[in-house]
């Protein structure tokens, strides 16, 4: 295993610790008396996976470290990390009652990535060749994820998550739909080449 996939198995160990520091912390403010160090030290592990993300793409691309093994895990490592964010801040409260990510949100974005992998799975149940890139709009979809994710987390203005979340969810949807027609059209193409 290269260095860059231990930093990327180290992010989806992190997971768990996030997600527990984050209901231990939503139990303390159930109770009346928030331990903000509970909140701090839940952030920081976000913090510190989240941008172990980058560090491990770029050692793997300039220490040439890239695998068949980092290429399969990493995709998983990000998006465990990003759906596990937004589930435990949609069933619990941040700080303040109602302080968290909307149901309706979590919702889409589970609806959005389900959609998806059960897109590749049929491209790849008919033997249609699936690579991996990123459209601009799943980029965008992901930044406004972790954007909303950071407004619930680090609470600095006062306004109302679910305005972050909005934005996020337009993008979300809208990457969904590209991702889709973009399965389509594989599809298609590979249907023509049979025929």
């Amino acid at each position: 295993m290269t260095f860059a996939s231990k930093i990327t198995v180290t992010r989806l160990l992190m997971v768990p610790v996030f997600a527990v520091l984050s209901i231990y912390y939503a139990q303390t403010v159930k109770n009346g008396h928030p331990t903000e160090a509970l909140r701090h030290a839940a952030l920081i592990v976000f913090v510190i996976a989240s941008a172990s993300d980058a560090l491990d793409g770029f050692i793997a691309r300039h220490f040439n470290q890239r695998s068949a093994f980092g290429a399969f895990i990493d995709p998983i490592a990000d998006k465990t990390l990003l759906l596990t964010g937004i589930i435990t801040l949609s069933l619990i409260d941040w700080g303040s009652i109602g302080w968290r990510i909307p149901l309706w949100f979590t919702a889409l974005v589970i609806m959005r990535d389900a959609v998806i992998l059960g897109g590749i799975c049929i491209l790849w149940g008919c033997k249609v060749k699936v690579e991996i890139r990123p459209h601009w709009t799943g980029k965008v979809c992901t930044f406004t994820q972790m954007f909303a994710l950071g407004w619930v987390m680090l609470r600095w203005l006062s306004f109302s998550p679910t305005y972050p979340c909005l934005v996020a969810g337009l993008f979300t949807a809208w990457s969904g739909v590209a991702y889709f027609l973009q399965g389509l059209t594989l599809l298609k193409s590979t249907d023509l080449h049979h025929r």
